[in-house]
């Protein structure tokens, strides 16, 4: 997998990630609306950030960013979500998919770092370690 490809798979992986967090924003329920409304929208308004300075540095790079939906949900690993989930269930599939990524961000530094490229693979650990602290709180709340 060459740099520009992983870089994209990311920027696919976050555009549909972006419309999933949204989309639990507008459909949570129950007792916990009002924190993970408010937790759903911190985390889509991040996921966008990611989106623009993952296809800049791809842009740095010399490389050109996937820019369509139609791209997207071709190179995603990731799954749209379709089904009305329990707000745990939702938290839970976002758990899942941030550690998806987590995992192809490591595979990513390592293609970063054969191409000398410490700046992409910096980011990548950046947004590793950006993830991985939010896993460690949304797992936390789920054990409540």
């Amino acid at each position: 997998m060459t740099l520009e490809q992983v870089l994209n798979q990311q920027i696919a992986n976050w555009n549909v990630l972006y419309t999933k967090l949204h989309r639990y924003h507008w459909y949570v329920k129950g007792p916990q609306f009002f924190t993970l409304h408010a937790k759903f929208e911190e985390l889509y308004e991040e996921a966008a950030a990611v989106i623009d300075e993952l296809a800049e540095q791809l842009l740095v790079i010399g490389g050109s960013p996937i820019s369509t939906l139609k791209e997207y949900i071709q190179y995603a690993t990731i799954e749209e979500s379709t089904e009305m989930l329990t707000a745990e269930g939702m938290v839970q599939a976002v758990v899942n998919d941030f550690s998806q990524i987590v995992a192809e961000l490591q595979v990513g530094m390592e293609v970063a770092k054969q191409n000398n490229d410490e700046v992409t693979s910096d980011m990548f650990l950046e947004l590793i370690a950006k993830l991985n602290k939010h896993n460690w709180m949304l797992k936390s709340f789920l054990n409540a």
